[in-house]
C-alpha cells in the first residue's frame, strides 16, 4: 500500500511539468490496482487546505513498463481509478491537474492513496454480490492472498532471469572489448616494430 502527497503553486506549473506527478509501482503481472485520490486548495482566509471545487480536476494517465499507455481518463478533484497489469515490470501512474482552471496563486495538494492486490478488493461487496458467508469469504481471502504470493514469486523469477541476462550479456561485452584491446595493442606493437627497423635500415644502423 503507498501513500503519497504533493504540492503545487501555478507559478511553478513550467518548471514542475505543469503538475505532472509520476510513480512506479505494481511489478507484478495481472494485478489489480485500486487508486484514490483527493484535491485540496490552499484557502488564505483559514490558512489551511480546504476540498477544492469540482472545477478542479485530475488527468489520470498509466503506462506499462514498455511505455504504452493503458488509461488515459480525466476525473473530478476527487475518486478513484483501477486497473489490471498484464505484464510483469514497473508500471508508472502519473496524475496531472487541470491547472488552467486554477485559481490565480492558489496553491494545490493532492492525496493519492494506491491499494495493490486482494487489498484492493472490497470484500464485503464481494460477500454481498455473491452471498457468501462468513466462512466462504475468509476461504475467498485465504485463495487471493496464496494467488497473490505465487504471483510475487513468478515476478521474482522474473527480476532473476532478466538479471542473469542483463550480467551475462555485460560480461560478454567486457570480454570482447578486452580482446579488441588487446589486438590493438598488439597491432601497434607490430606496426611499431615495423617502423623502427626501417629508421634503422635507412641510417644504415642495422
Amino acid at each position: 500500500r503507498m501513500k503519497r502527497s504533493f504540492s503545487v503553486r501555478p507559478a511553478d506549473v513550467a518548471e514542475k511539468l505543469a503538475g505532472i506527478r509520476c510513480w512506479k509501482c505494481c511489478g507484478v503481472d495481472h494485478l489489480l490496482l485500486l487508486g484514490k485520490y483527493k484535491t485540496q486548495a490552499w484557502d488564505d482566509a483559514t490558512n489551511t487546505f480546504l476540498p477544492s471545487s469540482p472545477g478542479i480536476g485530475m488527468h489520470v494517465v498509466v503506462s506499462d513498463p514498455a511505455k504504452k499507455t493503458l488509461m488515459s481518463k480525466f476525473y473530478s478533484s476527487e475518486g478513484q481509478f483501477s486497473f489490471t497489469s498484464h505484464t510483469p515490470g514497473e508500471h508508472t501512474i502519473c496524475l496531472q491537474t487541470n491547472s488552467t482552471k486554477w485559481t490565480s496563486g492558489k496553491k494545490l495538494r493532492v492525496h493519492l492513496d494506491i491499494e495493490v492486490g486482494e487489498q484492493a478488493v472490497d470484500y464485503a461487496q464481494v460477500a454481498a454480490r455473491e452471498k457468501l458467508t462468513e466462512l466462504q469469504l475468509r476461504v475467498r481471502q485465504l485463495l487471493d492472498q496464496v494467488d497473490q504470493i505465487s504471483k510475487e514469486q513468478n515476478y521474482q523469477r522474473f527480476r532473476e532471469e532478466q538479471f542473469r541476462s542483463t550480467s551475462e550479456s555485460t560480461n560478454s561485452r567486457v570480454l570482447w572489448w578486452s580482446l579488441a584491446q588487446t589486438a590493438i595493442l598488439l597491432i601497434f606493437g607490430y606496426w611499431q616494430m615495423r617502423h623502427l627497423r626501417g629508421f634503422f635500415e635507412a641510417k644504415k644502423l642495422v
